[in-house]
């Protein structure tokens, strides 16, 4: 854990922020003596999409291709 004073938050608050944001835990002292500490939020981790699930989500728009109709499709595209 870290110190500083409150002359150091007002002086430099924005490296006492970042190491706020790094995670640690700052003592803020007062002529020596300690009276408050400052902890990081523990926000959220941030979400990440699963995209199976998204496709779950939508439906198939149209109908499905017989095997022979897909084969078409697709040699039609090569050619």
């Amino acid at each position: 854990m870290k110190t500083a004073s409150v002359r150091d938050l007002r002086n430099r608050f924005a490296d006492i922020a970042k190491w706020i944001e790094d995670g640690e835990k700052v003592t803020i002292t007062r002529n020596g003596a300690v009276f408050a500490t400052l902890s990081p939020a523990n926000p959220k981790p941030p979400h990440k999409p699963d995209w199976a699930v998204r496709f779950r989500q939508y439906k198939a728009v149209g109908r499905k291709l017989s095997k022979k109709e897909t084969e078409e499709f697709w040699s039609k595209l090569r050619d």
